[in-house]
């Protein structure tokens, strides 16, 4: 039968990995125990109940129902815009804000704002895979910055300074990081920031875990405050997992208001509008679940404890970055890291995903999210580890 075409871009784009770990799992006998699913960044408890509350009233109103500006609702814009400056020290205005279906999206649309085929964009390695996919899908080429275990995976931007090209449009940054969990100090993402700008190129800093920084780290930097931050730096934000709302779809970009006017020319053919219910209920949650979100970040910093606590039981198991919702945990197996999540999932019924989903040169770690379960069904991973290491 004659197939119809298909992109051949897309053709090449790798699949979503987080179903073949699912798949992994469906042979597990449940012999330790209840399966323990550490593969996917997923908020571990709903919202508070006064929260949820307004978000069905909300949907149940005729204006959500309706369409609503491109660039999202003016009273969002403006409660990030004051987040934002009251954070990081900034003077950002509701002008320098878009609102997208999730952080996904405003990667999508920055890219495409950004970037044409056959352009390049520098993305530290290991990475976030559904920035790869969105580059290869597009056409774009991904140029490889390799962050070493032996630096808390923290790139540095020196080395980016050498794969900078003529057609060179960007450098992405995850902080704290996907996959590996590392927090980039404030002076790293300043040489990177000041290499953007010396080269006429945009820094795209994914900020989606900010607001689950570990103990003791205060403003991760002050990017937004220096006067002339639209030159070079792109911004991007998640609702979904500040406010544990992943179903509804909320991120945002933070850039010059000339760079968020094109990037509304995208987000009318990919959206129109952002989701509507949401987001009047999230811009009186920025201010009013303040302390609802500190102590979820304390609580998802004492899961990376317990987490840490049962890699120091399982010997020749080691955390090479930890932060946020992940950890990077070197495995001391003799075999791919494929073959190791395969083997702890289908064996162990421990479900993690191999540093290779991440980019090559990963075959030696796991990546664990700690942050979507509860401290106790932690107890178990230091047996579940040694079930099939020895």
């Amino acid at each position: 039968m004659t197939q119809i075409a298909v992109n051949p871009l897309l053709v090449a784009t790798d699949v979503p990995p987080i179903p073949a770990a699912g798949a992994w799992a469906k042979a597990y006998d449940g012999a330790l125990g209840p399966l323990i699913n550490l593969a996917q960044a997923v908020p571990g408890a709903p919202p508070p109940a006064d929260f949820l509350e307004k978000l069905a009233a909300a949907a149940g109103t005729g204006a959500a129902a309706a369409y609503g500006p491109i660039q999202g609702d003016a009273v969002l814009r403006e409660a990030l815009a004051a987040d934002i400056n009251s954070f990081y020290g900034a003077a950002v205005s509701a002008q320098n804000i878009t609102i997208t279906a999730g952080c996904n999206q405003a990667f999508f649309v920055t890219m495409m704002a950004l970037a044409a085929a056959g352009d390049d964009v520098i993305l530290p390695a290991p990475w976030y895979f559904n920035h790869k996919m969105t580059l290869d899908m597009l056409g774009i080429r991904a140029t490889p910055l390799p962050a070493q275990a032996q630096n808390g995976f923290v790139p540095s931007a020196g080395e980016a300074r050498a794969l900078i090209g003529p057609r060179t449009r960007a450098i992405v940054l995850v902080s704290p990081n996907n996959p590996t969990g590392a927090t980039y100090p404030a002076e790293v993402l300043a040489a990177f920031a000041a290499l953007a700008k010396e080269k006429n190129i945009a820094l795209v800093l994914d900020e989606t875990y900010r607001d689950f920084l570990p103990e003791g780290w205060g403003q991760p930097h002050q990017l937004l405050a220096v006067p002339d931050w639209e030159s070079h730096l792109v911004q991007l934000y998640s609702f979904s997992k500040a406010y544990a709302i992943p179903g509804h779809r909320l991120g945002s970009v933070t850039a010059a208001p000339a760079l968020i006017d094109e990037i509304a020319k995208v987000l009318d053919c990919v959206q129109i509008c952002p989701p509507r219910a949401a987001q009047g209920v999230v811009a009186w949650a920025i201010p009013a679940l303040a302390g609802w979100r500190e102590e979820t970040r304390a609580s998802i910093n004492a899961r990376a404890r317990l987490f840490a606590e049962q890699i120091a039981a399982a010997p020749g198991w080691s955390i090479s970055a930890m932060g946020a919702y992940f950890a990077f945990v070197r495995h001391p197996l003799q075999m791919s890291g494929e073959a190791v999540a395969e083997q702890l999932a289908s064996k162990a019924g421990l479900i993690a995903l191999p540093g290779s989903f991440f980019g090559p040169g990963q075959e030696s770690h796991l990546r664990f999210a700690f942050a979507n379960v509860e401290a106790a069904q932690l107890a178990p991973v230091a047996k579940r580890l040694r079930a099939i290491s020895g």
